[in-house]
């Protein structure tokens, strides 16, 4: 077969870019060094060369809800004297729960309490402690990372104002940290129940509403910290969100499925959805966009012999191949670039 000729089988190629697939003929360019002449085999359909804004979207069903639990575990052996109520916002400062009548206090701070914090204790847990100590309006000590005796003398008067003997040191089982405010969201423990160390006592959440969408990993592309998003709520209103966390998570093998690969996503509000602490959302992503570019329909695309895409370029009563260089793919077109490409140009359809 020469070099010269178009290839006259034809296959099948599958190009995929969200929900896009295409059937795409195989050909061969005309060799440029033999001058061949265009073909005047018409096709039966055509299709023209449009510019315009292309968008790569895609709708998840995801779920409305205040987000992942974090189980609250004591370190303390006693009998539980108070508990918070159910959906009760805890701050900075304030008793999560009080065994034989005295506070586990919440304080802010991505570091957990691991031990005890006394003079000359040096390192970034005692920072993060005398931060909250200093938000919560005492003074007298230079926040560091130094616990130095004016912090422990800061310290004995929180003690006071909780309750708690006043030692000027710090025990890791009186304090609980969260990165902010949390959202009581169930009970474990009972009033009166007897605990040892390691038993959950409550569960939270965040206090504000997210949604949450499972993604597979083949839409990476989706998942972008800080986008945009469209959520669509159940009574079909839709209001503006953006992706604040993303997640990769391993899921284990279950019955007959398989182990697999998830893309946890989370999104948040600016302005939460009002009445509804739990409902199942739609939401739409936007992985990419771009303005003012030449596109065709997929199905307009043919696979060279050669490598690469190209398309039948209709003049007239004749046709050529040109080869074209392929950028988004999106809502069932592609964008396209190549020589003598321009907005209007007719392009073959292959059936």
């Amino acid at each position: 077969m020469s070099r010269r000729r178009k290839t006259a089988v034809a296959v099948t190629a599958v190009l995929t870019a969200g929900a896009a697939v295409a059937a795409v003929a195989a050909v061969r360019l005309p060799d440029a060094a033999g001058g061949e002449k265009p073909t005047s085999a018409l096709p039966a359909a055509t299709a023209a060369v449009t510019k315009q804004t292309l968008v790569d979207r895609q709708s998840e069903d995801g779920t409305l809800a205040y987000g992942d639990t974090t189980a609250v575990m004591t370190r303390l052996a006693g009998t539980v004297t108070g508990l918070p109520a159910a959906e009760a916002t805890i701050k900075r400062g304030k008793s999560l729960y009080r065994i034989d009548n005295s506070p586990v206090v919440l304080l802010y701070g991505k570091l957990p309490a691991y031990r005890k914090l006394a003079p000359g204790v040096e390192g970034s847990d005692v920072k993060q402690f005398e931060q909250n100590l200093w938000a919560l309006g005492y003074r007298g000590f230079t926040v560091d990372k130094t616990y130095s005796s004016a912090t422990a003398d800061a310290v004995q008067e929180w003690q006071d104002d909780l309750g708690l003997s006043e030692t000027g040191t710090v025990d890791p089982d009186r304090i609980v940290y969260a990165a902010g405010p949390v959202r009581v969201d169930s009970l474990t423990a009972a009033l009166g129940s007897v605990v040892q160390p390691g038993a959950e006592v409550l569960a939270t959440t965040r206090t504000s509403r997210v949604a949450t969408v499972d993604l597979d990993i083949s839409d990476q592309r989706l998942a972008k910290k800080g986008a945009t998003v469209e959520v669509t709520l159940p009574d079909g209103s839709e209001t503006k969100a953006k992706i604040i966390g993303v997640e990769t998570v391993a899921v284990p093998a279950e019955g007959n499925q398989p182990a697999s690969t998830k893309i946890v996503v989370t999104i948040g509000f600016s302005k939460a959805p009002k009445g509804l602490n739990q409902a199942s959302v739609t939401v739409g992503f936007t992985a990419s966009q771009r303005k003012d570019v030449l596109t065709v329909p997929i199905e307009a695309l043919l696979a060279l012999a050669e490598g690469g895409y190209g398309v039948q370029v209709v003049e007239g009563s004749s046709t050529r191949i040109v080869a074209v260089e392929t950028g988004l793919f999106a809502d069932g077109r592609v964008e396209v670039s190549g020589d003598g490409i321009t907005a209007g140009t007719t392009v073959g359809m292959p059936t």
